[in-house]
């Protein structure tokens, strides 16, 4: 049986950090460590952590924080097979979650299926589409569920990128699928030790998308990626217009600085579908307080983008009123 380690990033985490913790110890595939770095020692209660015997933290200040190299921390304190992050307010579902990964990264049926009832964002698959993936699978993201607390328009965008049926995705899925091709969020993901080594690791300074970042180099590596939607984890965030603006900013800054992954491909023909998508389902229902939110959200998201994707032309106070990673810019 191969060793899984998790490994979670934290920061002032909460209630929901404590049901996580819990959900990690009773797990039906054992848990060997749950790895924390925690970010300022004098936010994280250790007594929540006190029942739990293979719990172990690592603390690093605010300033030392980085997307990238946080988590490459984190991975050079594990010896496990296999590894999976999370983010310290993600929930595992039930008690299955990592048996779920697990086995989608283990299975010897690497087929392309259908993405979902309707395809989610990543299209209807085609007879053409399920061809053998013959990679080796190097990681396995699980799905992400809205909550009580999610937005209407939230709830349908957790549907819309985390459709109710698993898929295998190679590089040769990328004129087909275009951006989302790299996505692989580790808000609940799983991978290889040694193929995480073999590619060395998440960039160490990065703003924002480390895990497409790497999932690019994965996927050019000949590796495949796959999602495995009965691994189930809550993660919800109910953010404004201005924090989408600034989140969104950091997003486009990471696929300004990293060309080699983001060079060449639209990312926005994805966006415009999803708001499209959610509109008429909102309008369908009635709901045009909700619609018009939706709008105000969709256009500060786009315009932190777009100012993220230029953040070269603007000068730094302007970044530092735009950004959310401060000391990404030390």
């Amino acid at each position: 049986m191969k060793t899984v380690d998790v490994i979670i990033p934290a920061y002032k985490p909460g209630e929901k950090f404590i049901r996580q913790q819990r959900m990690l110890q009773n797990q039906t595939y054992p848990v060997n460590r749950v790895i924390i770095v925690n970010t300022e020692a004098e936010f994280l209660d250790r007594d929540i952590l006190k029942d739990y015997a293979n719990v172990y933290v690592r603390d690093i200040t605010a300033a030392e924080f980085d997307h990238g190299a946080t988590r490459n921390l984190g991975v050079s304190l594990s010896t496990a097979d296999y590894f999976l992050l999370m983010t310290d307010d993600a929930v595992p579902k039930d008690e299955k979650l990592v048996e779920n990964l697990v086995r989608m990264m283990e299975g010897d049926d690497l087929k392309q299926v259908p993405s979902g009832k309707d395809g989610g964002s990543y299209g209807d698959a085609t007879a053409s589409d399920k061809v053998e993936k013959n990679c080796k699978i190097a990681a396995v993201y699980g799905r992400q569920l809205a909550t009580e607390e999610s937005s209407v328009d939230e709830k349908y965008s957790r549907n819309f990128n985390y459709p109710d049926r698993s898929f295998v995705k190679t590089i040769d899925d990328l004129p087909r699928l275009g951006i989302k091709t790299f996505f692989e969020s580790n808000v609940c993901c799983l991978y290889r030790r040694d193929v995480f080594d073999e590619l060395n690791g998440f960039p160490n300074h990065t703003i924002f998308n480390e895990d497409m970042i790497y999932c690019s180099k994965m996927l050019k590596a000949g590796y495949a990626s796959a999602y495995c939607a009965e691994a189930e984890v809550l993660h919800a965030h109910n953010y404004n217009g201005i924090q989408q603006l600034h989140r969104n900013f950091d997003l486009g800054v990471s696929q300004a600085d990293n060309p080699e992954v983001f060079g060449g491909i639209k990312s926005e023909g994805e966006g415009i579908r999803l708001v499209k998508g959610n509109a008429l389902s909102l309008l369908k229902k009635g709901r045009i307080f909700s619609t018009i939110r939706l709008i105000w959200i969709s256009a500060c998201k786009y315009i932190g983008y777009r100012l993220g994707k230029n953040y070269k032309k603007l000068s730094r106070k302007t970044i530092m009123k735009l950004t959310m990673n401060k000391h990404y810019w030390d």
